[in-house]
């Protein structure tokens, strides 16, 4: 994790579809940016602010709406930029007991950069 080492997108919102190597049952989403301290101005105002957390049914029914893509909401979450970087966010997968191959992220909003949002680091928890 280095300054401007990141995933950055233009704007405060933006999202990206993450495919697993396996299917997962989801129990948590860790998300990771630079601290204050390593971060050459002295603020991450490209921090990801807002978050929601969703998984793909695509597919999954197998019937005549299997190209229709529906999305089921895991969680809401706010990333704080006074905690620690590194952050880990439960997901409520018991609305849907079973594992998923791919998970979404929807960042909502930043901390104030309105050119960019930096993601550095994601991690998919569970079995």
């Amino acid at each position: 994790i280095s300054p401007g080492n990141c995933w950055a997108f233009k704007g405060h919102q933006g999202q990206v579809v993450i495919k697993l190597p396996a299917q997962v049952y989801l129990t948590a989403i860790t998300m990771q940016h630079i601290s204050k301290d390593a971060s050459p101005s002295g603020t991450i105002i490209s921090a990801p602010k807002d978050i929601a957390v969703f998984v793909s049914l695509l597919g999954t029914s197998g019937g005549v709406d299997a190209d229709r893509e529906e999305e089921t909401l895991l969680g809401v979450f706010t990333y704080n930029v006074e905690k620690n970087p590194t952050q880990t966010f439960p997901l409520k997968n018991m609305l849907l007991p079973r594992a998923f191959s791919r998970v979404k992220l929807l960042v909502k909003s930043n901390w104030g950069n309105p050119w960019y949002t930096c993601i550095y680091r994601v991690k998919v928890h569970g079995k």
